[in-house]
């Protein structure tokens, strides 16, 4: 049976790569933004305004409507910091903690779900960003701060963020997210620097296949994910375990299960007894 043979193929890896897109939250109860569709139905007065997450997620926004740029990272902030992660992030965690020569994650999502989860900082890469760090929009010191303790209203019938929006700490200009958006030149990626020098460290010290890499949740809409996982399967004679409730396919020797992600690691987890 599938779930048998990924957790054979599990206790026999000596190093865990966890790739993590859209689909690892959904469990937890976030939206995946699954083109405009999913968004729309997340956020329905975006659609009557025919609004598309491209089109809102864009760092124009912050500059000539703040409050309603606001609204929307606001809500999505407010969400996911009340939002707790699912029991699959703690699967993820016994195992990659038990790996004899370490673990990483490499994400796209932004919500912060795996620190939240009690991973290791250091142990972690976020390619797009953190919602849970801003930046000023106008970069005016090229720093990076936390959006702790910093709360957002929200009109929800307008979707717009109510006054005082946050400011940056240093000229209190308006700030924004530290997210990689659409058409973003101006996003500070210094943090995901220091993480991928982590990354690509911890890369260097894996041995030819030891290597199993989960994914989880990431599609071909945004394939920054997959395409890592591939690259890395491939450079490092690796094994991919790859779940995903509509694009599942994969090439033996790896292994595809069609599953939420949560539902296929409690799965695989009972599958170790």
């Amino acid at each position: 049976m599938i779930y048998q043979e990924a957790a054979r193929v599990i206790k026999k890896a000596r190093c865990l790569l966890i790739c993590a897109g859209a689909g690892m939250g959904v469990d937890s109860g976030l939206p995946d933004f699954r083109g405009n569709d999913g968004f729309w139905m997340a956020y329905p007065l975006y659609a009557q305004k025919g609004l598309g997450f491209k089109d809102i997620a864009n760092p124009l926004w912050f500059k000539k409507y703040p409050e309603l740029a606001w609204g929307f990272y606001g809500h999505r902030l407010n969400l996911y910091t009340k939002t707790l992660p699912h029991a699959g992030f703690g699967i993820l965690k016994e195992w990659a903690e038990a790996m004899p020569e370490g673990y990483f994650v490499f994400t796209s999502n932004v919500d912060g779900h795996f620190q939240k989860a009690n991973f290791s900082k250091n142990h972690i890469l976020e390619c797009h960003g953190s919602i849970h760090h801003l930046q000023c929009i106008e970069n005016c010191n090229n720093k990076i701060f936390e959006a702790k303790n910093i709360g957002v209203e929200i009109d929800e019938s307008s979707m717009r963020a109510t006054l005082p929006l946050p400011i940056c700490s240093n000229c209190g200009a308006v700030a924004r997210p530290n997210i990689l958006m659409f058409g973003d030149n101006e996003w500070n990626h210094s943090l995901v620097k220091t993480q991928s020098t982590k990354y690509l460290r911890w890369l260097h010290s894996v041995k030819k296949g030891t290597l199993v890499i989960i994914e989880c949740g990431a599609g071909t809409g945004i394939p920054t994910v997959r395409h890592q996982s591939q690259y890395i399967a491939k450079k490092l004679d690796g094994k991919i375990i790859r779940i995903n409730t509509r694009e599942s396919n994969i090439h033996y020797p790896h292994i595809s299960i069609a599953s939420g992600a949560m539902d296929a690691l409690l799965a695989i987890s009972e599958a170790f007894i």
